[in-house]
């Protein structure tokens, strides 16, 4: 992930003045200045690391002198009890960035480790799983990023990144009078150059009418797996299809199969359990 961008450190400072606000008062109150300590992020159970930079800068930013080792890169998958960061030097600085840290470490290794589960679940089969904007507010950049550390790639990261014809934009044009081809026709004339139009369909029909009208992509939204099938079969090698809305672990492999290019899954932002990891500090 280095170098360090702007939009990361603010997210990082912002994270460190939201848990400390006027400093650590119990660390302060308990433990001499000068104390010194050791301890080891630990993983308490198996999974996809990513953060790993993220949480040695968070102890760097509290404390430039404290030496940060790291035993597990961004990517590697670890078993139970494996170490995955040691850090050496003032107890203060080491204390203070504990929880932040942590905070970072678990929720993107949860994200890559269920985004690696679904590459697994379809693998052999030539779907590619994406991300949304489902996302936590103000942590897209390091979220999206844990996706790709799990072997999944983007979607949009905002709405100034592509055309998607969705549900609400084909309601607000019928309330004026128009529909789903004066939408497509719409976007077609006033997109940037190259940018593709890709339309949202719940059934084979509007699938079919969305392609005829011009449409260079499809979103697949909540089609049961057979429907999904009759579409990429009717479409030919005509655009990307890509299929989103209740996609499970256990169902991923089946919407695979059905020839989709993308699959999008929510979840991988929006409901990922964190990753249980420790900070354990050595007594001795």
């Amino acid at each position: 992930m280095r170098p360090l961008t702007l939009e990361i450190a603010r997210i990082i400072d912002r994270a460190i003045d939201e848990d400390l606000a006027w400093g650590d008062l119990t660390t302060q109150s308990l433990i001499p200045p000068n104390a010194r300590a050791k301890a080891s992020a630990v993983g308490r159970q198996a999974g996809v690391i990513a953060g790993v930079e993220i949480a040695t800068d968070v102890f760097q930013r509290l404390d430039p002198t404290l030496i940060v080792d790291i035993l597990a890169t961004d990517g590697a998958a670890i078993q139970r009890d494996a170490p995955i960061l040691r850090v050496d030097g003032r107890a203060h600085g080491i204390l203070a960035g504990e929880r932040v840290a942590l905070n970072f470490l678990q929720r993107m290794s949860g994200i890559s480790t269920l985004t690696a589960r679904f590459v697994e679940a379809v693998s052999g089969t030539q779907a590619k799983i994406i991300d949304t904007r489902k996302t936590t507010p103000g942590l897209r950049v390091l979220e999206k990023y844990a996706v790709r550390v799990g072997g999944g790639f983007n979607h949009r990261f905002n709405l100034s990144d592509g055309i998607l014809i969705k549900d609400n934009h084909i309601a607000t044009l019928e309330s004026l009078g128009g529909g789903l081809r004066q939408a497509i026709a719409a976007a077609k004339t006033n997109a940037p150059h190259g940018a593709r139009v890709q339309v949202e369909v719940t059934t084979f029909d509007q699938a079919m009418e969305a392609l005829d009208a011009g449409a260079d992509a499809l979103l697949l939204d909540n089609m049961a797996v057979a429907e999904m099938a009759r579409v990429v079969l009717a479409s030919g090698k005509i655009g990307l299809i890509e299929a989103s809305g209740g996609i499970t672990l256990e169902r991923a492999k089946a919407v695979a199969e059905t020839g989709v290019h993308l699959i999008s899954v929510g979840a991988l932002t929006h409901s990922a359990p964190a990753l249980d990891i420790s900070l354990d500090f050595q007594t001795q």
